[in-house]
Order: structure tokens, then C-alpha cells, then sequence
């Protein structure tokens, strides 16, 4: 990205925290093709992949005033985009266990309905609340409870120390009870 990108970019920010629409309409214009594209690569699917990519900015949008971007602009967004393909995909794994499960033993589906729901719907705020803890907690999380990686591993791909991976760990599980609190 050219300097000029960078600085553009970064007006464009603080604009759109400010509340200008223009700002959000023009980095929309700017990147949705791009990241539909990018989701795509994920998904196999073009209408999921445009839902995904407009919810990111909705996102953005609806969390304006607070948003930290540390990263290029583009690195954010394409994060952003991915984070919501791997939960899309995570999902659809789950739906997709369930169907053999009730496929297998239907009786399963008249006792396990209420369970179900609760499930998914305990996934759908589990997701929601790590998009709203900062990234610092949440990506160690995830990285140790949805991908399975040791705290040594995760420690050397984020550059910092196991305890660090730990502390960081330890805060994002306090932050999570706090965000779930009502449903949990």
C-alpha cells in the first residue's frame, strides 16, 4: 500500500468515526468486490460471501466510535472477512453433524431439539462477544480453544512469551463470562 493509500485510509477513518457516511460509503465502494472475492475463496458460495461481507461493515459501522485498527485498513478487513468465514464454517460443520446425528437415530432429534438451539445459539454469542473483546485476548483464545493449539505453539506464531498466551487467555475467559453473563 502507497503512502498515499495509508493517509487516505486513515482519513477516511476518522471521519467515519465521527459519523460520516460518505467516509463508510466510499471505503465500502473501496473494498466489498475485493473482500466478496476474498470470502468466496472460503465459502463456494457468492450470496453468503456478500451477507458475510456486509455484516463486517455493519459492524464497522455500528461500532465506529470505538474502532481500533492497528493494521493496515485492508489487513483489518480481510481479517474481519475471515474470522466470519472460519465461525460461517464452523457452523455450517455443527448443522452439519447434526443432520447425520438425526439421520442416524431420529428419536435423537425429538429429545435433543431444545439442546440444539441452546447450542447454536450459545455459539452465536460466544462469536458475537470475541468480536467484541480486544483482538490481544480473543486470537490467543481462539487459537487454543477452536483450533486446538498448544499455549507454546501460539506463543511463538504471536511472538510473546506462554505466560503471556495465558494471562491473555485467562482475560479473554473473564471478559467472555462478563459478555455472557445473561445467558449463561
Amino acid at each position: 500500500m502507497s503512502g498515499h493509500d495509508f493517509e487516505e485510509n486513515l482519513v477516511l477513518l476518522n471521519r467515519l468515526k465521527k459519523g460520516d457516511k460518505t467516509s463508510f460509503t466510499l471505503l465500502f465502494t473501496k473494498y466489498y468486490k475485493d473482500l466478496v472475492n476474498f470470502s468466496f475463496s472460503y465459502t463456494n458460495d457468492i450470496q453468503e460471501s456478500e451477507e458475510l461481507v456486509q455484516d463486517v461493515f455493519l459492524r464497522i459501522w455500528e461500532n465506529r466510535q470505538s474502532l481500533q485498527i492497528t493494521v493496515s485498513l485492508k489487513s483489518y478487513l480481510l481479517k474481519s472477512v475471515q474470522n466470519r468465514c472460519i465461525d460461517l464454517i464452523r457452523h455450517r460443520n455443527i448443522q452439519k453433524k447434526y443432520r447425520i446425528s438425526i439421520l442416524e437415530d431420529p428419536v435423537l432429534y425429538e429429545t435433543s431439539t431444545d439442546h440444539y438451539v441452546l447450542h447454536s445459539e450459545l455459539e452465536i454469542r460466544l462469536n458475537d462477544a470475541l468480536q467484541m473483546i480486544a483482538e490481544e485476548y480473543s486470537k490467543p483464545f481462539r487459537m487454543s480453544r477452536f483450533e486446538g493449539q498448544k499455549y507454546d505453539v501460539i506463543a511463538e506464531e504471536l511472538k510473546v512469551s506462554v505466560r503471556t498466551v495465558e494471562v491473555r487467555i485467562a482475560k479473554a475467559l473473564q471478559l467472555l463470562r462478563e459478555e455472557l453473563k445473561d445467558f449463561l
